[in-house]
């Protein structure tokens, strides 16, 4: 073919194929040659891939553990130090860290992305910068790390436009496996590039949240004073020198940010400032850190001094828990609104500066239409959401601004997903912190970018950082108020920014709700029981002279039961709420009906007394006391079936209430004793006993007939001493004054004068036999069949047995 294309329809000349084959020859001896050699090139190929595969390709760790600035502007050094750790088998010789710069990130998932593959060798790697800016090894052994630390003008990184840019710090060396120069390790960052002021700025809110868990118990001292109890000595290594919520202000007090208060917490450490007790197993002890938690508030109240502080509902109630399943319990919705009202009465005395109350945060910002129900029931019009959540739908190719609104005069502040999770996670050491310091950054300059127009932006970190998070939390909004492209602007000002049209404001329903949160949510049977400790409570309090002592340490205590912090510790949480209802139950059976054994009652009528012990430091009272007879045939109280009294009783003090009963027959009967409050509600257990009636015995006939008898004689006595009384006076009229005179003293009419006293002591006198004459015949009153139990006024005839 090729001979034929010269000329077509010709045949070549001789010495033109002489030619052309002499070509061929030549143009053929190389692939001859290959063809030749292929056996042994296909042996090396497969010895070099072997030893790819068993080398130490990526097996050393390059961790960057401080970059400065971590916004750089022009002129300035940038200045990256670390550590290199050979994790391979093999050492790595000819080797140097050196830092590369790769091409402008335009959009905010592109950030993501080159997050995600940070240590990744099988992607892209860029170019590396003048080879001047490196730190180089000899040797690097396997399992040593080695520091480096370099140096480089931001103007020869050649960074371009304002923008974000993937800056990546390697090492490159060779291994005796791999006798060549190659990349072994590699750690992606960012760098934020605005050396000039942008205009506009973004306006950024960052939420700095002084939220814990419950720390303290139901329980308070008998004292006047009250004394807490605490649960653990937790809270204190929290606001000690180096304890988290120590950083927390130490760290917040140089920032312009939001405070975000619990005021359980500084309730807490209120508390902590005078007389406490602290639970070690089965008693208590002496608190002791007093100084730290005065310290701890005087740092607290100069860090919030003019800046804007927000108040949760105490002890941070979890909204999306009482809205799933709450809802249908009685008093659920009661609970929130008192954890907001006693707010006022909380943040003010400690903190000294007037909260904001109109925000409510849901868990991670998740919401659904029944949180956002719940959360504005209590007062709140303003919900703080997260952008995951409250995700856009109309495809914007921006992050619009915070402020949504989203129907009825709620407003959702809808937080930023990607700023907001940037400090998740373990940032304990150096290296991790650094990269979450760098890409937040990077995400906050790619969002101001994204467009001419400036909005405002929201950041709600988790609710309770470590210290390590809060020191990178800290570090990064330390740069971003520094830098170029942001400003910082309060809560109440983004939710009062005008919203963007474009922006959704349509709140998912109930189902779309992450299963994730869901599985930690407060159960059903836990609103149950919180809405069972209040019934107590509201029983309880009713009959206390002073109730104030009860209702705030328990009411407080049933904030605390719905406490967000509750999440992920189903067993804590229920273990806390049995320890407050069975205190509760503690204190009401301090008040109590003491229990009364079998009781006899002879005769028609008798008092039954029941006593009441009041074993509590304050007056309960007035109480109603009913005694119940089962059966009023037999035995009536108070002349009817039952008969109520009213009782008080001093602080531990007993005090007996007598009933009056009457008998109609033989018999046993049982008694009920209940106490009740004023509005008709049973107060503490009832007591039960029986009493035995024996209204007429054998022993009470004989005692009658011997009466009667007595009564007959005493008659007959009478009667003939009347008739010989008489029979004297007839004679003495019979024989004239000369016979009376005869007689005389000496007598014998007088027998006394012969010395027989006996004689006269056995006849009546004159006076009483007028006395006697002059008096009405008539039977005397029966006497008692027994004796009163005691000299209260009761019926004649009473007589109770115990």
């Amino acid at each position: 073919m090729a001979e034929a294309a010269d000329f077509q329809g010709t045949s070549p000349s001789p010495a033109r194929r002489w030619l052309r084959r002499t070509a061929a020859l030549f143009a053929g001896a190389p692939l001859l040659a290959g063809l030749l050699q292929l056996p042994a090139g296909s042996a090396h190929a497969e010895e070099r891939a072997t030893a790819e595969a068993d080398s130490d390709s990526g097996a050393v760790a390059v961790a960057v553990d401080s970059l400065t600035p971590s916004a750089p502007t022009t002129g300035d050094t940038v200045t990256v130090s670390g550590t290199v750790t050979n994790n391979g088998k093999q050492p790595v010789t000819k080797a140097h860290v050196g830092l590369r710069v790769g091409a402008e990130i335009n959009t905010r998932s592109s950030v993501d992305a080159v997050a995600k593959d940070g240590t990744d060798l099988s992607g892209s790697v860029p170019p590396e910068i003048d080879d001047k800016y490196t730190a180089k090894f000899a040797k690097l052994a396997p399992g040593v790390a080695e520091h480096f630390n370099i140096s480089v003008p931001v103007d020869d990184l050649d960074l371009g436009e304002d923008g974000v840019y993937e800056f990546a710090v390697s090492l490159s060396g060779q291994t005796s496996a791999q006798p060549w120069e190659q990349v072994l390790g590699i750690q992606r960052t960012f760098l934020p590039w605005k050396p000039d002021a942008a205009d506009p700025k973004t306006k950024t809110t960052y939420l700095w949240p002084l939220v814990s868990t419950t720390h303290m118990a139901a329980e308070t001292g008998p004292n006047e004073e009250q004394t807490p109890v605490f649960l653990n000595d937790d809270l204190a290594k929290e606001i000690s020198p180096g304890g988290r919520l120590s950083q927390m202000v130490t760290l917040g007090k140089d920032l312009d940010v939001t405070w975000v208060v619990d005021p359980d917490l500084l309730a807490s450490v209120d508390a902590m400032t005078g007389s406490y007790r602290v639970r070690s197993g089965d008693d208590t002890v002496r608190g002791t850190h007093q100084a730290v938690a005065k310290q701890w508030l005087a740092d607290l109240q100069d860090a919030v001094a003019d800046k804007e502080v927000v108040a949760l509902p105490f002890a941070d109630p979890d909204l999306a828990s009482l809205a799933h399943n709450g809802t249908d319990t009685a008093g659920s919705l009661s609970q929130l609104k008192e954890a907001t009202d006693v707010v006022g009465n909380t943040v003010p005395p400690i903190l000294h500066v007037k909260p904001n109350t109109d925000f409510a945060w849901p868990v991670e910002g998740a919401v659904d239409r029944s949180i956002v129900k719940v959360a504005t029931s209590a007062g709140a019009d303003k919900v703080i959401a997260r952008s995951d959540s409250l995700q856009e739908t109309s495809g914007l190719p921006y992050t619009p601004s915070a402020a949504r609104p989203i129907g009825g005069g709620t407003t959702a502040v809808v937080a930023d997903a990607r700023l907001s999770t940037a400090f998740e996670g373990d940032l304990s050491n150096a290296s991790s912190s650094t990269l979450a310091v760098q890409r937040f950054l990077a995400q906050s300059l790619a969002l101001g970018l994204q467009t001419g127009k400036q909005r405002s932006i929201v950041v709600a970190p988790q609710r309770t950082p470590s210290g390590s998070q809060a020191r990178a939390m800290a570090e990064a909004l330390k740069a971003l108020q520094d830098g170029t492209w942001s400003q910082s602007q309060k809560l109440t000002d983004a939710a009062a920014a005008k919203p963007d049209p474009e922006a959704t404001t349509s709140v998912p329903g109930t189902s779309s709700y992450p299963s994730a949160l869901r599985r930690k949510e407060l159960p059903r049977s836990a609103f149950t029981e919180i809405a069972q400790t209040q019934d107590k409570l509201d029983n309880f309090k009713v009959v206390l002279s002073d109730p104030s002592r009860v209702v705030t340490p328990f009411g407080r205590a049933l904030n605390r039961e719905m406490s967000a912090s509750w999440r992920g510790r189903a067993a804590e949480a229920e273990s806390f709420r049995a320890g407050v209802r069975l205190y509760l139950d503690g204190l009401t059976g301090r008040v109590r009906l003491i229990d009364k054994s079998e009781t006899k009652l002879s005769g028609r009528s008798a008092t039954i007394p029941v006593t009441v012990q009041n074993n509590l430091v304050q007056d309960v009272g007035p109480l109603v006391l009913r005694l119940t007879s089962t059966n009023p045939t037999r035995l009536e109280i108070g002349g009817a079936a039952y008969q109520e009294q009213p009782v008080s009783v001093s602080g531990g003090h007993s005090q007996s209430v007598k009933f009056t009963t009457s008998a109609n027959a033989n018999g046993r009967a049982t008694v009920i004793a209940q106490l009740y409050t004023l509005d008709g509600r049973p107060y503490g257990d009832a007591v039960t006993f029986d009493v035995k009636v024996t209204e007429i015995t054998a022993t009470v006939m004989l005692v009658i007939g011997g009466g009667v008898l007595l009564l007959v004689l005493a008659g007959f006595r009478m009667y003939t001493q009347r008739k010989r009384a008489a029979a004297r006076a007839a004679d003495r009229g019979d024989g004239g004054e000369d016979q009376e005179s005869e007689g005389g003293e000496d007598g014998p009419e007088n027998p006394g004068a012969l010395g027989n006293p006996g004689a006269s002591e056995a006849r009546p006198t004159e006076s009483e036999e007028g006395s006697r004459a002059g008096e009405p015949e008539q039977p005397s009153d029966p006497a008692p069949d027994t004796a009163a139990e005691n000299a209260d006024p009761s019926g004649t005839g009473e007589r109770v047995d115990r």
